[in-house]
Parts: C-alpha cells; sequence; structure tokens
C-alpha cells in the first residue's frame, strides 16, 4: 500500500489517479457529488489504496478541503496509509465517546483530513445502518468540499450496500486476475438492489505487457447510454 500522490506525484501511477478524478468530475456535471464510497467485490483487491490516493488527488484541487472516512469496520485500513494509529475514530463518535473534532486528523496531505475506525465493534453492521450514522453523514457534508468512504467488500458483507444509500456516488474496484467474475456481478446487483448510484468501475492491478505503456484502468458511466472504456495509467496495490 502506499500513497502515491503524495510521494511520487510525477509518476505514472500518480498520473492514473489524477486520470480517475477527472472522470469522477465530468461525472459531477448536473450533479451533486459530494460523498463517494469505494467498494469491490472481494478482499485485497486494492480498494484502501485506490480511495486514499483518489482522496489526495482531490484535495490537491485549489482550495477544495477533502475527508477520508474509513468505514471498514472489520479491517481497518487507511489509518496505514497514513502511517498513523487507529485510536480514536468514527465508532467513537457514533458511541458518543469522543467529539467528532477530536477524531478527525489532519494529514501529510495539505487539505485531506481523515477519520479513521477506532475501536472495532461487535456489530459493524449494526452501527452502520443506525440513524446515528445517517445523522452523522448529514452533518458532516457542509464542512468538506469531498468526502470518500473506504467500505468493506460488498461481495462479502452488507456494510457497503448500506452506506451506499446514504452517499451520492459508489464506484466499484475490480483487481485483475484476481477478481471472480460471478461474484463482480453479484456485487454490482447487490449495489443495484439498494439503488446504489454506480458512477463507474475501475480495474485495478492490471498490468500491461511488454508492448504496451505502464498500466491501466478503465472507468465506466453510470448512464443508460453505453460508454467506451477510458484508457489510462492505473497502479498495483
Amino acid at each position: 500500500m502506499q500513497l502515491h500522490i503524495h510521494r511520487n506525484p510525477k509518476s505514472h501511477i500518480s498520473e492514473a489517479y489524477r486520470l480517475l478524478r477527472t472522470n469522477i468530475e465530468f461525472s459531477n456535471v448536473d450533479k451533486n457529488l459530494k460523498t463517494i464510497l469505494i467498494t469491490s467485490s472481494g478482499q485485497n483487491e486494492g480498494k484502501s489504496t485506490a480511495i486514499s490516493n483518489i482522496a489526495a488527488s482531490f484535495a490537491s484541487l485549489e482550495n477544495k478541503k477533502v475527508l477520508l472516512i474509513d468505514c471498514d469496520l472489520r479491517n481497518p485500513t487507511v489509518h496505514k496509509m497514513f502511517g498513523v494509529s487507529n485510536i480514536n475514530g468514527i465508532t467513537d463518535v457514533l458511541t458518543g465517546q469522543k467529539d467528532v473534532e477530536k477524531c478527525i486528523e489532519n494529514t501529510k496531505v495539505s487539505n485531506l483530513d481523515i477519520l479513521k475506525v477506532g475501536k472495532i465493534p461487535p456489530n459493524p453492521s449494526e452501527m452502520l445502518q443506525s440513524k446515528k450514522m445517517k445523522s452523522f453523514m448529514e452533518a458532516i457534508k457542509p464542512h468538506y468540499d469531498y468526502i470518500f468512504i473506504d467500505t468493506p467488500p460488498v461481495g462479502i458483507v452488507t456494510d457497503a450496500s448500506i452506506l451506499a444509500q446514504y452517499v451520492d456516488g459508489t464506484i466499484l474496484l475490480v483487481a485483475a486476475n484476481e477478481a471472480d467474475i460471478e461474484a463482480t456481478k453479484i456485487a454490482k446487483e447487490r449495489l443495484e438492489s439498494v439503488n446504489a448510484n454506480i458512477l463507474g468501475a475501475v480495474l485495478n492491478k492490471f498490468e500491461a505487457d511488454e508492448k504496451s505503456y505502464g498500466y491501466y484502468n478503465y472507468y465506466y458511466g453510470s448512464s443508460s447510454e453505453k460508454r467506451k472504456p477510458k484508457r489510462g495509467l492505473f497502479g498495483r496495490k
């Protein structure tokens, strides 16, 4: 896992994330996409790395304030991306043990804050489905230009399906040569069953052959009109 945008902003991988940012911005035409989550069909497909770099990419835009929330209450990872501890996070806020201002943490990336998980709860799905979680999402929105959310795989647990109902858009990440095709179809169906606004799908961990240039990502709009995949660079997990 690596924060490419911050550590090596001129790399091909960083350029890939900026391309993905542009695609998301184009999806925002005539819409108000402020809260965006990422999920996958299975584990270890690279979604935490992707959402962290996407958030960092948006934070580089002029006068944009960004928050990255780790809502993988089962296997938190975002704090590792930024080299900080997992003490005090969203679970502490939802249980009333901490004020949100004391849990949100500035990062080494300008204009990017993170909200970690905190204590691992025994009932992740119930906590995310609570009225407090929904109220929290509404309360935090006015304070940031963009809010990105990392979630568990939608193909394994219901958490992402729950959160998809609270946000403006959802990205489905698919790892090349790892994700099962049927599992990916099921993941998409589960998101559609809760009327999630699927912005697109990102193909991750696809390594080109020697004749090709770098890595590739594919981003599909979710409108009824079919679009050809956009070809660009994308990094490994």
